[in-house]
């Protein structure tokens, strides 16, 4: 039995990690066509599930019987080795399969303050080991705006202030916190980002 077990986890892992690079590749052959330009550097190794809890990664592998829009961009943070597609809105089954634009916010493509929200306990888990400094990147199909890490904080579900617009660029992750919480968690972890 748990060999049977183990086969059929391994075989939705297999399935799931295939969806999640096919989803990145069309993205960035898209952005290769609009630069007319061969495509750019290759998508990052496969996303290291082992943080990510036992549930989430069922939901995850859920969520992939569904087809999914295209990306409106693709989220990368290097030194974490992130690399997960955007979708549009913040829906369980959107935070399932990738993550998602927060309703209200600018859209990737413009100026103003961004918002992406995730789960923690999926693909934004890495967050936990984010720091001042880092660079995150959004890949858009015409261009990669890149960003430093410039503040990390901890807020109340209330506390939608982060998320205001603003004049200036602004990349605002948003997960829920504690990363390890058993049940709903109390608190958000926030990272905002400016332009490089």
């Amino acid at each position: 039995m748990a060999v049977v077990l183990g086969g059929t986890w391994a075989a939705a892992r297999g399935l799931a990690w295939a969806s999640e690079r096919s989803s990145i590749a069309a993205f960035e052959m898209a952005r290769a066509a609009v630069a007319s330009a061969p495509p750019g550097r290759a998508p990052a190794a496969r996303v290291d599930q082992s943080l990510w809890d036992a549930g989430r990664i069922r939901a995850y592998t859920r969520a992939l019987n569904r087809p999914s829009p295209p990306p409106l961009a693709l989220l990368r943070i290097p030194r974490l080795g992130l690399e997960v597609p955007v979708l549009e809105g913040t829906d369980e089954w959107t935070l399932d399969r990738a993550v998602g634009h927060i309703e209200g916010t600018s859209p990737p493509d413009q100026a103003g303050n961004v918002g992406i929200a995730g789960h923690r306990d999926g693909f934004f888990r890495v967050l936990k080991d984010i720091s001042e400094g880092d660079v995150v990147e959004i890949a858009l199909l015409s261009e990669v705006r890149r960003f430093r890490v410039a503040r990390v904080s901890i807020v109340t579900p209330e506390d939608v202030r982060v998320l205001a617009p603003t004049q200036r660029p602004l990349l605002t992750l948003v997960t829920c916190y504690p990363f390890y919480f058993v049940g709903s968690a109390p608190k958000r972890f926030i990272v905002q980002a400016a332009p490089e």
